[in-house]
């Protein structure tokens, strides 16, 4: 094999340095999570060892934002190290945010009435992100920045917005109204040429032909989640993220 001088300086390319490159965009700097899940956790949901994730870089992730890995962009050696960057992310434990979960759960429940929006191992509603796993898919920064600016991590157009990744990586809020003047809203689910699928105030989804309406809003950038900023003191807001932290599955 000839290597050129370009070829040897990619080779030598720090992990780091792939990380930043090709990872931190969707995973946060510091595997804290953003357009894609948390990486500083204590598994990942789709690898376990180097060889696994290295199978996963390259094969990429149908029907989601995952990209393959070709081995003209990153070759083999090079995939093997970010691998194992990767898996150095991991945690033995959730950080641990001031403030007992126990209050988290009470200010949650209550004071949050999280429930009305949200769904917790089978209880609530699903306008938004189901929570019962969100421990494990984000870490305390990336929380507490969705509680105090739920708007910060949405998408605002199209670029980059991929339909069939489940939230809370994606999130569409949207306002329909039919030709008989019916008018709905709430987050779209699925969408083609001709029709749209709407999970509504109730919980219910809808599906609606695009020909029966007569108008449709796609609301980019924007959620109904108020901020809760003002809501909670910094004391509740440590206390909350905390419970949110140990919201984990058990497998």
């Amino acid at each position: 094999m000839v290597w050129t001088l370009s070829a040897v300086a990619a080779a030598a390319q720090p992990a780091a340095d792939l990380y930043r490159t090709h990872c931190a965009g969707c995973h946060g700097p510091n595997g804290e999570g953003s357009r894609g899940p948390a990486l500083k956790v204590a598994a990942l949901d789709r690898a376990s060892d180097v060889d696994s994730l290295v199978s996963l870089l390259r094969r990429g992730v149908p029907g989601t934002e995952m990209p393959s890995t070709p081995v003209s962009t990153v070759n083999d050696p090079q995939l093997r190290a970010l691998a194992a960057y990767v898996l150095a992310f991991r945690t033995t434990a959730p950080a641990a945010p001031t403030g007992p979960a126990g209050r988290g759960a009470e200010l949650f429940r209550n004071k949050g009435k999280c429930l009305d929006c949200h769904r917790l191992n089978g209880e609530g509603k699903p306008l938004g992100p189901d929570l019962s796993n969100i421990g494990q898919q984000r870490d305390t920064n990336w929380l507490r920045r969705a509680i105090a600016d739920p708007e910060a991590d949405i998408y605002d157009s199209f670029q980059g917005y991929r339909w069939t990744i489940s939230m809370p990586d994606n999130y569409l809020f949207v306002e329909a109204v039919t030709k008989s003047g019916e008018r709905l809203s709430g987050s779209r689910m699925n969408e083609d040429p001709f029709s749209i699928q709407i999970r509504d105030g109730a919980g219910a989804i809808r599906s609606l032909l695009k020909s029966e309406l007569a108008e449709l809003k796609k609301h980019w950038g924007k959620s109904p989640m108020p901020s809760y900023k003002d809501v909670f003191s910094a004391a509740e807001l440590n206390d909350l993220v905390a419970y949110l932290v140990s919201l984990r599955s058990t497998r």
